[in-house]
């Protein structure tokens, strides 16, 4: 059992596009009691989950309660980001019952979890649980496979090269440090889908891991929140690819942030997004639009070439309806001229 004097805070980890934000906006609907805060991870310039999340402001997880680190990957953040934003919720009165941290889709949990040994804050936090969602859809159909197989016909030509592909590493460091794997979107994966998805899990996970179905982000947060891992005091039981470094780099990846003019129809911004995935590679696109003619803005939301998007709240009087998109990429895809042509 952990201190019950130590605050509880729960890593949610994932890939990109898995689900959560829509887990953290469930959870703050459903606290099970508890006062929540959340810190949100941006990745990018525009701190569009903290936007959907303040937008979801509940008494027991009021606005104040969440708080954005658009700075960096949270993990190459601690000292001037995260340290200072958990002292932050802890000084809030009333405090705190439990904080969420939703990282980055490209953070390696790992690093997180040891910066929660800082001397200032280990004796009044303890990390509850690490929770990874993975994309049903996505592990099944092999995309991070097939991108390892590439890399592995890389290595017979040249045996310099002896390193996994960087989504690869991401998402094998993250269900590697879990406590419990969530798997998102199985209605899209199908009933065949989950089964292989869970197969894979279980291949690359360290330990038998227990894997949750979830669909929109629904949990009862009894299964996830109150877990009592220590797992700050668990490290050697959570292997990392980045284990005997000092640091990571994520030059692999870059996000820019595109101003888009306003749209006069979603479906012709929708396709427009799809092309750019197919023809530039891009992971992911997230942001919002503003449609002519109507009073609410418009919330886009991207993994590759799948596309969602719905109107999630008014523009307010006094903001600007300016549309803007963060595009997030393998280092090498990301051209700013080209995506700001496309989207234009």
């Amino acid at each position: 059992m952990t201190d019950l004097a130590k605050l509880p805070v729960t890593v949610i980890t994932g890939f990109l596009g898995s689900g959560k934000t829509t887990l953290v906006s469930h959870l703050m609907q459903n606290p099970g009691g508890k006062r929540l805060a959340i810190v949100v991870n941006e990745f990018g310039d525009v701190g569009v989950d903290g936007d959907i999340l303040k937008s979801c402001a509940i008494p027991d997880c009021p606005a104040e309660n969440i708080m954005e680190l658009a700075n960096g990957c949270i993990c190459c953040t601690v000292a001037d980001d995260f340290i200072p934003t958990i002292e932050a919720l802890m000084a809030l009165d009333p405090r705190p019952e439990h904080i969420l941290i939703e990282t980055s889709g490209l953070a390696l949990p790992k690093p997180l979890l040891k910066a929660f040994d800082w001397p200032d804050i280990r004796s009044k936090i303890t990390v509850d649980g690490v929770i990874a969602l993975a994309d049903a859809e996505a592990v099944a159909d092999g995309r991070f496979a097939s991108s390892v197989e590439a890399v592995d016909a890389q290595r017979l030509a040249d045996d310099s090269i002896d390193h996994e592909t960087p989504l690869h590493e991401v998402f094998e460091d993250q269900i590697s440090c879990a406590d419990i794997i969530l798997l998102t979107k199985p209605d899209l994966a199908g009933a065949d889908g989950v089964e292989k998805a869970k197969a894979y899990i279980a291949k690359h996970a360290p330990r038998p891991l227990p894997v949750v179905e979830v669909a929109e982000g629904v949990v009862d947060p009894r299964v996830i929140l109150g877990l009592e891992a220590a797992a700050e005091d668990d490290m050697d039981a959570r292997p990392s690819h980045h284990d005997g470094h000092h640091d990571h780099e994520h030059d692999d990846f870059d996000s820019i942030v595109v101003d888009i003019p306003e749209q006069a129809d979603p479906a012709a911004l929708v396709a427009k997004i799809e092309a750019l995935a197919n023809d530039q590679n891009i992971l992911r696109v997230k942001g919002y639009a503003s449609v002519t003619g109507k009073p609410m803005r418009l919330l886009v939301q991207a993994v590759g070439a799948r596309v969602r998007h719905q109107f999630d709240r008014p523009w307010a009087p006094d903001e600007t309806r300016q549309g803007r998109l963060v595009v997030i990429a393998e280092h090498d895809d990301i051209d700013r001229s080209i995506i700001e042509k496309a989207l234009a």
